[in-house]
């Protein structure tokens, strides 16, 4: 069988649809209707990724409470939000909850079988880096390609998949400025510029947690993003 994925979907109809579109293509799906089944489901075995609508039966944001359930289960675990639930607020809210990914249901079948191809070439990638690679060390952080573990200070970093992607890209060349593309590209990633920017400022938020000072990611307006140099 392919990788697992699981799709939290209140409505039967759309479920099966991408279900059997998914099945065709090799993927192993499992289905819930609600948080608590899924939940329930993913205590037992973990998916290799989830894709997840936030409204789920009679909790309008259970999308978004499962979310958090899931990112105390495993922090890499791919989520994908894929919702009729189009606003910014929506998006920003979902990214800050640990997803992966925000997208909405009018999405081509082609453009989301590439998103989710996308990330599971990222856990490829991370799991088989060159040797050479594997560790990469600048100042106080230090980067493990091989166990998807970040330290700053000594300390752990709790990163999603994609936050690890971009520290490691933003890390790899000190001092360069990395637009938009040239992240999606080093990151094996499809996104538009506000999803970035969302999460650049989780990223920063999660350093600062664990250090007041941190500030060795900047912003190159109308350009992207750097690693400072020390």
């Amino acid at each position: 069988m392919g990788r697992r994925i699981a799709i939290v979907e209140d409505e039967p109809a759309i479920r099966e649809n991408y279900a059997a579109v998914l099945r065709r293509h090799g993927y192993e799906v499992g289905t819930y209707s609600n948080r608590k089944e899924a939940l329930q489901a993913f205590k037992i075995r973990l998916p290799e990724l989830v894709l997840l609508d936030i409204g789920l039966e009679d909790e309008v944001e259970g999308g978004f409470d499962l979310c958090r359930e899931i990112r105390a289960l495993s922090h890499y675990l791919p989520i994908i939000f894929l919702t009729a639930r189009d606003s910014e607020f929506d998006t920003v809210s979902g990214l800050r909850m640990g997803a992966d990914d925000y997208l909405t249901k009018d999405i081509s079948m082609p453009h989301l079988l590439a998103r989710i191809a996308a990330l599971f070439r990222r856990i490829d990638v991370l799991r088989n880096p060159p040797t050479q690679e594997s560790v990469l060390e600048r100042g106080p952080l230090l980067i493990d390609s091989h166990r998807l573990t970040a330290t700053w200070l000594g300390i752990a970093v709790d990163l999603t998949l994609t936050e690890f992607w971009i520290v490691h890209a933003l890390a790899r060349f000190p001092g360069h400025v990395r637009n938009r593309e040239q992240l999606m590209q080093e990151a094996n990633v499809v996104v538009d510029d506000s999803t970035i920017t969302s999460h650049i400022k989780r990223v920063r938020k999660k350093f600062a947690a664990i250090d007041p000072k941190f500030a060795a990611i900047d912003t190159v307006y109308g350009m992207g993003y750097r690693w400072k140099t020390e």
